[in-house]
């Protein structure tokens, strides 16, 4: 039998023009296995599409279960003290933020209706009418300006002030226009405002605040908020985005344990677990009603180095341990594939300004056994890590253990406590293990974790003539409007962090979990951050 090529490719847009229709409701699903059918379809093909179109129709109702790691006992309400996945997702239940980064990475206005520049200096965001908190209050201009006057204040030791310090003035203009003018031109000005940590709390009369209320606009009214332990919340009946937020209720459970969380899953507890590690991935795919769910995006591990502690202050020792860690054998024993090799350097081969032209860093015992002796040090040095960062942090910390051994340097790796590491180890200890999830912007990036200003600087990498040229370079690049010019820029701060910066980066990590296969989500999936950009609560529902 001979298939006409064109009779094939009028079939698959008949069948997409009949998916689509029962993904609208237009049909149902009796027609649409009839038309396939019809069509010449098997009937098992024709089945397993329907179910295919059946979940990517959003359904209202049920509780979502939502085992996540990195779970804190000291964790805080409070937006400005946010650390990790689960706050995130926490807040993003409750809240929203001025902007959004989509599934496909693009910025999407969220409690601002516009936003308009002309000179990308002085930025006007127009909020949305008839947006209302938890409590019943209207969104006005005057939230924004007390939300960011919070996080800007002279005293905050808020996780964003670093990022919002380009921002020279905010004012409300009109009823609902906000406008921020900056210190410099910022093309990247919009994406910034949708980090996590600036959700929007309902302002007082006197314009205080009570950041710790859980109260926002989002699409989960917060009902219960045990610290490192749960996340509860009931949806909105009155939320005023469209096609979000389908449960009834969302249960997120602090479940720090890599092998717990998992157990949780296979045994029925929850629905969804996020950082399935690699190697459990064949496991979860025998099992019928589990999905391996994986988006690619800028996640990576680091291993600071706070080069204002000894012996980290000296480059030599800083350039020793680069190149005693074995990339490579990482990414094959323990991420399986599953990612991309790191290049000290917190840009990913997914930002638009990754510098491809830098030679990868290789595993060198003899080079890293040079710069070890040149630097002076003799003895243990101590690597403190524990599962927190993510699920392989340990084994990682031993391979690279193993491998330092063999340019001679004796690194001893000390296992924390998963509760509190990011309170009590991290930005504490001068060597230790740590993960991002990345930034959309190579700007955003540099400014959460580099620069001299920011909070989160967690290798201390703030003076000397290389910091103070790569500071230099990342304020240049924010407001040169030129494109050539800014990836000129930006190539440039990639090779100043690699050569000289505090921070081992050997890998970039796959965003990877495991869900209930009665769980529908669109067909991208963000990888910005974990758990589907951690919205999955507003953007997932029960198939």
């Amino acid at each position: 039998m001979t298939v006409n090529k064109e009779e094939t490719v009028k079939k698959q847009q008949y069948l997409q023009q009949q998916a689509k229709l029962l993904t609208n409701g237009l049909i149902d699903r009796r027609k649409f296995v009839m038309g396939a059918l019809a069509a010449g379809i098997a009937l098992p093909t024709a089945l397993g599409m329907a179910q295919t179109a059946m979940a990517a129709t959003p359904k209202k109702g049920g509780r979502l279960r939502w085992g996540n790691s990195a779970a804190d006992s000291n964790d805080s309400l409070d937006p400005a003290t946010w650390l990790s996945s689960f706050m995130m997702a926490t807040g993003w239940l409750s809240a929203n933020g001025l902007t959004e980064v989509g599934p496909d990475g693009q910025l999407i206005p969220e409690l601002a209706e516009s936003i308009e520049s002309d000179d990308a200096q002085t930025w006007v965001f127009r909020l949305r009418k008839g947006v209302e908190f938890h409590n019943g209050k209207s969104l006005t201009p005057e939230d924004i300006l007390a939300n960011f006057a919070y996080h800007m204040a002279e005293d905050s030791t808020s996780a964003a002030k670093g990022l919002l310090s380009g921002i020279a003035d905010i004012r409300k203009d009109g009823d609902m226009n906000v406008v921020f003018e900056l210190a410099g031109a910022n093309a990247d000005f919009p994406f910034v405002l949708s980090d996590y940590h600036l959700v929007i709390r309902p302002s007082e009369a006197d314009g205080s605040l009570n950041m710790a209320s859980g109260l926002g606009t989002g699409g989960y009214v917060l009902q219960e908020f045990v610290p490192g332990v749960r996340t509860f919340a009931t949806r909105n009946p009155n939320y005023w985005k469209e096609g979000r937020a389908h449960f009834d209720e969302v249960e997120m459970i602090g479940l720090n344990d890599d092998v717990a969380r998992q157990t949780a899953l296979i045994n029925g507890d929850i629905d969804h677990m996020n950082g399935l590690a690699p190697s459990n991935i064949p496991l979860i795919d025998r099992i019928p009603n589990l999905d391996v769910v994986e988006a690619a995006g800028f996640a990576h591990t680091t291993i600071p180095m706070r080069v204002n502690a000894d012996p980290y202050g000296n480059n030599d020792l800083r350039m020793a341990l680069k190149l005693s860690i074995n990339r490579q054998e990482i990414m094959d024993k323990l991420l399986l594939g599953h990612g991309t090799l790191g290049n000290d350097h917190p840009i990913s081969p997914a930002h638009r300004y990754h510098n491809g032209d830098l030679p990868q860093r290789e595993f060198d015992p003899e080079l890293a056994a040079f710069h070890y002796k040149k630097s002076g040090h003799s003895g243990t040095i101590e690597l403190s890590t524990s599962e927190t960062p993510g699920p392989g942090s340990t084994d990682m910390a031993n391979l690279f253990a193993a491998s330092a051994a063999q340019a001679g340097i004796d690194v001893k790796v000390i296992k924390e406590p998963e509760d509190g590491y990011w309170s009590n180890v991290w930005n504490k200890k001068a060597f230790s293990v740590s993960a991002w999830s990345g930034r959309p912007t190579e700007d955003w990036m540099f400014s959460a974790a580099y620069t001299a200003d920011t909070e989160w600087n967690e290798t201390a990498w703030t003076t000397g003539a290389a910091a103070d040229r790569f500071n230099e370079v990342v304020v240049a690049a924010r407001s040169e409007l030129d494109d050539a010019k800014r990836r000129e820029m930006y190539y440039e701060a990639q090779q100043i962090i690699a050569d000289d910066g505090g921070a081992i980066i050997p890998i970039f990590t796959n965003n990877i979990h495991a869900s209930s296969n009665v769980l529908g989500h669109e067909e991208t999936i963000g990888g910005n951050w974990e758990n589907d950009g951690a919205r999955m609560g507003e953007r997932w529902w029960f198939a």
